[in-house]
């Protein structure tokens, strides 16, 4: 692959060749999501020239975010940054990162309208035009971010592994890098993957989900954990002929920068109790598919789920019971497998 082709190619397509959402050919960039109350509240209060240029294939925002730092990986038009900028407060901050220039005359136009909607003293977000494969080159500092999210990008890049890495850098320790994007249960061959309009539409870049976990794994982020998974249906007949056999995912993962992970789940006899005070879920938090705390019930966890809520902002809502001093094996209770695991492409996402 020609990295600086794929790169024009994709600015191209996202910044001449899409003018809104309704120009994808394929639902893989434009998933059906459900948002939650305080994210529809949020929504309201965007401009529609941004909501109309929006091209996402999850929801890239977690909970509990008040004052953090984070930065949008492919902010596009700047609709999730928006939303974050409301969900930080006036003390946090937003930072989005871009390399379409139509993209971000579109998010830039509009900050003093968000400001004053927001009823800002001065606007918490930033725009920077940069390649998310070199994030550093760009002026961003290492260890600085407490959040870092992206919404279906880093399939349109052709070196995951330098955006994975490059993440890991800027992350404190103990930050997040959490994330919406299109997989496949297979590795694409490469007439697939050089075929340039299956790149525009997030599939060709698309990365086979045991690759993506190793890759993690290997810059660092040592445990990834999936939150959500839903079959991808490409209703373009044309495109359908070209990807037969192959079946497509919007993954929302998690990955934590924490460097005493374990590559397995052990069990240290540990256990937890959700307090609450999540405002977004206060009965019943929500680590990832496999991981569910009610509010006030003792839940025995591996040391990796102890960790990535004691060395993480969510330490002050849990009450935390054991130690490590004590190693008991493998933890069984985590039940983590392919994010595939029961999904069936009968399950139809449509388009936005």
């Amino acid at each position: 692959m020609d990295k600086e082709k794929i790169a024009d190619q994709v600015k191209d397509y996202y910044g001449k060749t899409l003018q809104n959402s309704n120009d994808l050919q394929t639902n893989a960039c434009c998933t059906n999501v459900f948002y939650p109350n305080h994210i529809k509240t949020a929504l309201q209060n965007i401009h529609d020239d941004v909501l109309t240029k929006y091209y996402g294939c999850g929801l890239t925002i977690p909970t509990n975010l008040k004052d953090l730092k984070v930065l949008d990986l492919g902010s596009g038009s700047g609709r999730d940054c928006y939303i974050l900028s409301q969900l930080v407060g006036e003390n946090g901050s937003v930072v989005g990162v871009d390399m379409t220039p139509e993209q971000l005359t579109v998010a830039r136009n509009h900050l003093e309208y968000h400001r004053e909607k927001f009823n800002y003293k001065k606007s918490n977000v930033e725009f920077i035009e940069a390649d998310i494969q070199k994030l550093r080159a760009a002026g961003l500092k290492e260890n600085d971010f407490d959040l870092i999210v992206s919404n279906c990008v880093v399939n349109l890049v052709p070196d995951k592994r330098a955006v994975l890495s490059e993440a890991y850098s800027l992350l404190k320790e103990g930050g997040e890098l959490y994330f919406s994007d299109v997989y496949c249960n297979r590795r694409l061959p490469s007439e697939l993957m050089a075929d340039n309009e299956l790149w525009g539409e997030c599939l060709s870049g698309a990365l086979y989900w045991n690759d993506f976990e190793n890759l993690a794994k290997e810059v660092g982020f040592k445990d990834p954990r999936v939150v959500e998974s839903s079959p991808i249906t490409i209703s373009n007949p044309k495109l359908e002929a070209k990807l037969e056999g192959f079946e497509f995912y919007s993954v929302t993962y998690r990955l934590f920068k924490l460097p005493q992970l374990e590559p397995h789940c052990e069990d240290y006899g540990q256990a937890i109790i959700y307090r609450g005070g999540i405002t977004e879920q206060e009965k019943i938090f929500k680590l990832d598919d496999h991981h569910v705390f009610h509010k006030g019930k003792v839940a025995t966890v591996c040391g990796n789920t102890y960790y990535m809520l004691y060395s993480t902002r969510f330490k002050n809502h849990f009450e935390f019971i054991g130690n490590f001093e004590t190693h008991y094996g493998i933890f069984e209770g985590c039940g983590v497998s392919s994010p595939y695991e029961g999904k069936s492409q009968t399950e139809d996402v449509g388009c936005c």
